[in-house]
């Protein structure tokens, strides 16, 4: 695993021995990330069922000013860590190690609010579903104009739209589909991510 673009671009790293790990392939997060343009930087990046961190981390790479990981596996949280070591990063990451649903009770206790939420959960859990419901019931987590992004199979819909938030794009790629969210009256206003490619 590398780093695709931006002021790490090129770094190498690690991921975890002996773990089933899926990171986003090399192809989707360049196409994605394409797609976000410019709402990347100075964002603030929420990284869901984060795994070693691969796709926070290109976020700050990218421009993004901080992000926050949620991740359950405590050794996966250490990678996190040490891949934005690697980067140069270290003040610029948080890393909750909880399952995403206690991670995200944390983050509304403490007001927190983001730009950009990415939700990955391992395809075919069932954990879609659970965590695009707690983005919907708790807008106030997503700031007005941001975005969820959401990578899932292609067997996995989540539907058109989430409480307040409207799918306003779909990419696929083989079998993963990335899937672009936001509020309905942003979705409607002509504002939307560049087209990739």
């Amino acid at each position: 695993m590398r780093i695709i673009a931006g002021s790490a671009k090129g770094r190498v790293l690690r991921s975890l021995r002996g773990r089933e790990l899926r990171p986003t392939a090399d192809r989707v997060r360049e196409s994605f990330f394409a797609a976000l343009g410019e709402s990347v930087v100075g964002a603030r990046f929420l990284d869901l069922f984060a795994g070693a961190g691969t796709v926070g981390l290109e976020a700050i790479s990218r421009g993004a000013a901080h992000a926050t990981f949620v991740e359950s596996h405590r050794p996966a949280g250490r990678v996190i860590e040490e891949n934005a070591g690697r980067c140069g990063f270290e003040g610029r990451v948080r890393v909750i190690i909880a399952p995403v649903e206690r991670g995200l009770a944390i983050l509304r206790r403490e007001r927190a609010s983001f730009d950009i939420v990415f939700v990955d959960p391992p395809y075919g859990s069932g954990d879609l579903g659970g965590a695009i419901a707690r983005l919907s019931q708790w807008p106030e987590m997503v700031a007005g104009d941001g975005l969820i992004v959401v990578e899932r199979s292609r067997h996995e819909d989540p539907g058109p739209r989430a409480g307040d938030f409207e799918r306003m794009r779909s990419m696929r790629y083989g079998e993963t589909v990335v899937d672009l969210y936001r509020r309905e009256a942003q979705a409607g206003d002509g504002s939307r991510p560049t087209e990739p490619g």
